[in-house]
């Protein structure tokens, strides 16, 4: 299962790995201030299946997968396989006992839910994990693979991400412990304004808006990340992706081509080829080049966020390359 960052601003717009981490920094401050004031009990077995729709995706994925993985189970009432396939999931669900809640989206109701996740066919089974998507299977599936696929999922979920899942108390009340709102922070304003800028094309004004907080607040990690990601979205905006592609496939000792590849594969998510490019790049060159190959790729590292492991890899991928 190869993850991918996940939210609701667009399939490709990278706006999504900032909602998604400002959704997991907003949980931890909830959890974190409910531990405080004295919550953080268990959870009832009815909260472990869920309807979710778009306008509580954030609450109830986003934010619920930075404490346990989000099984989601795309579905609608037409769908006979689904009626097949639902009831194990819920079973399981309730036999895994916190390991893992499972979120149902009515893909009628929900149509961008849909699209964002980019479902082609139902039943389809994601997962989400500390804000990250994961696909992880199309159509009834035998109980067994199903199984597979969940102890793998939840493998990853506390290897990776140290989610351990939720205590389940058959006599806790049901949503007792749906996620508290975080208290406002000082930017909070500024920073909505730049997603906004984003979700209506204006690169310009979000990528001030996130240089307004970093000028007030230099080590604000939601303002480093969105800058990045803007900057990003702004430079590729106007290249012919074609052209880039092509130039870089010709040109493999122009740095400058592939700097650009670079860029374009990120916008794509394909993480892994954009920093291996650079990289390979850092090895083959040498001086002003090398320099250029190796401050990109560290931007790069920004926009996606040095929680991910695949960041981890590649640091160390580079620090081979330059030593």
């Amino acid at each position: 299962m190869q993850p991918r960052n996940m939210s609701m601003s667009g399939v490709v717009d990278l706006a999504a790995v900032k909602a998604a981490q400002e959704a997991k920094a907003k949980a931890e401050q909830a959890r974190a201030e409910a531990a405080r004031q004295g919550g953080g009990g268990a959870v009832s077995p009815t909260d472990l299946v869920i309807d979710v729709d778009e306008a509580g995706f954030e609450r109830d994925v986003l934010q619920r997968s930075t404490e346990v993985p989000v099984v989601i189970d795309f579905w609608a009432e037409w769908c006979q396989p689904c009626k097949q396939l639902s009831p194990v999931l819920e079973r399981l669900a309730a036999e895994y006992s916190g390991r893992f809640v499972l979120a149902k989206i009515d893909v009628d109701a929900n149509q961008m839910l849909m699209q964002q996740f980019g479902v082609q066919g139902i039943p389809a089974v994601f997962a989400v994990v500390a804000g990250q998507a994961l696909p992880l299977f199309q159509g009834v599936t035998p109980e067994e693979q199903i199984r597979a696929t969940l102890d793998q999922l939840i493998e990853v979920a506390e290897q990776r991400f140290g989610l351990t899942g939720l205590t389940v108390d058959p006599d806790a009340e049901p949503g007792a412990q749906a996620a508290p709102e975080a208290a406002a922070g000082p930017y909070d304003a500024v920073l909505e304004a730049a997603v906004q800028a984003l979700d209506a094309g204006d690169l310009g004004g979000a990528i001030q808006a996130y240089k307004n907080v970093l000028s007030d607040d230099p080590g604000n990690t939601e303002a480093e990340l969105g800058l990045a990601q803007a900057e990003l979205l702004q430079r590729v905006r106007d290249l012919d992706p074609q052209q880039v592609r092509k130039d870089a496939a010709d040109k493999p000792g122009d740095v400058q081509a592939q700097i650009l590849a670079a860029d374009l594969d990120l916008v794509g998510g394909h993480v892994e080829d954009a920093f291996g490019r650079l990289i390979e790049t850092v090895q083959r060159t040498a001086g002003d080049d090398r320099n250029a190959a190796r401050l990109r790729l560290l931007e790069l590292f920004e926009v996606v966020g040095a929680e991910d492991p695949r960041v981890a890899v590649a640091r160390r991928a580079l620090a081979r390359a330059l030593f």
